[in-house]
């Protein structure tokens, strides 16, 4: 992409179609899915990084909307141990992550499936390589990277992650660490609400039915697909990774803001968020 890319735009265009989204919980392919995203992603865009962008800053690697930064968890490794790494960030939004990296001496490329996100990081601007593609179907040749990343970027909107967890182990190098940050599974058995009725069990955790939003025509305009706890360890096995951690960060003190059904309240009593750490064998 280029900085001419980048061009003023309605944010509410075409938003009247999708105001009367109905929500449901039905099934939803590949297809569905990643069309719905693309659109969902590219409407939204404007809306995300005016609301979240002070949060997630310019050039700040943040996990989830607990804050766990990775400068200080390291997941990804030891910062020093950065230096020269070939990054893919999966889901990279406006690159935040990928520009964090780039400051550590890593050579990151950011790839995402939203155009306007995608605008929104030439925006904020950067050297870091933007790339406009499906994660299920990555464009780059198989061992090119040393490491990969996401947070909250495409596993949780996939019908089948594991497609995303081949494709990951096939650009990853041996030895090659993969880690990615998702909704915490426990969360789907209670509503997206950040008060007290949040607190309260409304669904089964078992129910892996997708979520999903539709027009007046049936069309999905948002899916997100829901996985167990269970579910996400043997999709990174079966995507050919040894999963080496599992971290459920803590609701930090600090932290007094909302976003979406994520809350000092809820946070302090259930997790919010669920890190992957996993090794390319």
């Amino acid at each position: 992409m280029n900085q001419e890319d980048y061009a003023p735009q309605d944010a509410r265009q075409d938003e009247d179609a999708y105001d009367d989204a109905e929500a449901t919980r039905r099934e939803a392919g590949e297809a569905e899915s990643s069309r719905a995203s693309r659109g969902w992603w590219d409407r939204n865009a404007d809306e995300y990084q005016s609301e979240h962008g002070a949060f997630l800053g310019d050039d700040r690697f943040v996990w989830g909307p607990e804050g766990l930064d990775e400068e200080q968890a390291g997941l990804l490794g030891p910062a020093a141990s950065l230096k020269g790494k070939r990054v893919l960030e999966i889901g990279a939004g406006a690159a935040q992550c990928s520009r964090w990296l780039a400051a550590q001496g890593a050579r990151p490329v950011a790839l995402d499936l939203s155009h306007r996100q995608l605008q929104h990081a030439l925006r904020i601007g950067g050297e870091v390589p933007l790339v406009e593609a499906d994660a299920c179907r990555l464009p780059f040749r198989d061992a090119s990277f040393d490491l990969a990343c996401s947070a909250y970027g495409a596993v949780p909107f996939v019908a089948d992650p594991v497609n995303v967890m081949r494709e990951v182990h096939r650009v990853l190098r041996p030895g090659g660490r993969w880690v990615f940050s998702v909704t915490h599974p426990i969360r789907w058995a209670f509503p997206d609400d950040p008060g007290p009725e949040g607190l309260s069990v409304a669904a089964s955790y078992f129910d892996r039915t997708p979520y999903v939003e539709q027009d007046e025509q049936g069309r999905a305009v948002y899916v997100e697909h829901h996985r167990t706890l269970g579910d996400r360890v043997r999709d990174v096995v079966a995507g050919g990774f040894r999963l080496l951690d599992l971290v459920e960060p803590e609701w930090p003190e600090w932290n007094a803001q909302e976003w979406g059904g994520w809350s000092p309240l809820r946070g302090n009593l259930i997790p919010g968020t669920a890190v992957f750490v996993c090794e390319r064998d």
